[in-house]
């Protein structure tokens, strides 16, 4: 397997969305992998993102009472 050709932050960071969603395959994959490796800052806004993605998926199982979506639903229905 070749290594990846090197990319800059800007390509890294176009792409880390589709990476953090496993869309990636083969050299692209490999390209953000590596320029990860190297550079603190893309890997920073990665795990950030990684992170924030992680808490979304829970709150969106987490339940509310059937007051507070009666409230919500109302709101939403003022627009």
């Amino acid at each position: 397997m070749a290594k990846p050709t090197p990319i800059t932050c800007e390509e890294a960071l176009r792409q880390i969305y589709a990476y953090l969603d496993r869309e990636l395959e083969g050299h692209a994959h490999r390209a953000i992998e590596q320029h990860l490796r190297v550079c603190r800052a893309c890997f920073s806004r990665a795990e950030f993102e990684r992170r924030l993605k992680e808490r979304l998926r829970e709150t969106r199982r987490a339940t509310v009472s059937a007051d507070l979506r009666a409230r919500i639903r109302k709101v939403i229905g003022n627009y």
